[in-house]
């Protein structure tokens, strides 16, 4: 009995509470939240950028789109979101002689990246490959035109020329002392723009732009925006 009387207190309560919850206004407040990086680098304080691997026949050169040598692009891209976002001083590598082009065996040779640390005196190794993809996305597609003889609606096959830029990185990053694998992602993406012949270089920044913050929150903490409501009297 004691029991149900306190239930019906209870729902009294909360009943005469909703309308003052009701009445009372609100306001939503927009504040930044600190994420912290994927990988914790207290100790760590240089880097090593070394050649990122990127599918190529035997022999072939460089990765050449237009003009835009792909890998240096990359590589100074790298640098500076290690020098500014991760304030890592950037080491020069010595001696990086890739033992297989496979990188899923690369990530597991662990004696291959210790030695590359040895050489470089590196804490931190950053490696992966890269594909830099440009399509041709032009087709016809169907349009309404009225005629100017009879004004009546037709349709028509009209030519739509299109450029496709599509990214594809995969990040591992290797503890220069021990060469162990601390870290391994994938970031992709792919935009699209007017035209046959579209600036690869730059599709390819508006690839890495869009792609930037989740690149950078590995290594340096980010702030992200959210909001929530506050009930006012």
């Amino acid at each position: 009995m004691a029991r149900s009387i306190a239930k019906l207190l209870v729902l009294g309560l909360a009943l005469a509470f909703i309308p003052q919850i009701a009445a009372a206004g609100s306001i939503e407040v927009a504040f930044s939240v600190p994420v912290r990086s994927q990988l914790d680098l207290r100790g760590y304080e240089t880097v090593t950028v070394a050649p990122f691997l990127v599918p190529r026949e035997e022999g072939e050169a460089p990765i050449e789109r237009r003009g835009v040598n792909v890998e240096e692009e990359f590589d100074r891209y790298m640098r500076r979101i290690l020098r500014r976002r991760a304030r890592l001083k950037i080491v020069t590598p010595r001696g990086v002689d890739y033992p297989s082009f496979n990188v899923d065996d690369l990530a597991n040779n662990v004696d291959f990246w210790r030695a590359v640390g040895e050489r470089s005196q590196a804490d931190l190794i950053l490696s992966g490959s890269l594909d830099f993809d440009i399509q041709d996305r032009s087709g016809y597609r169907s349009e309404e035109y009225v005629s100017p003889y009879d004004s009546r609606t037709y349709y028509r096959q009209v030519l739509v020329e299109r450029s496709g830029f599509e990214y594809d990185i995969v990040l591992l990053v290797f503890d220069g002392k021990t060469g162990e694998l601390l870290h391994t992602d994938n970031f992709k993406d792919f935009k699209e723009f007017e035209g046959a012949s579209a600036d690869p270089l730059a599709g390819m920044f508006e690839n890495l732009l869009a792609l930037e913050d989740r690149i950078a929150g590995v290594f340096a903490q980010k702030q992200v925006q959210t909001a929530r409501v506050l009930f006012t009297d």
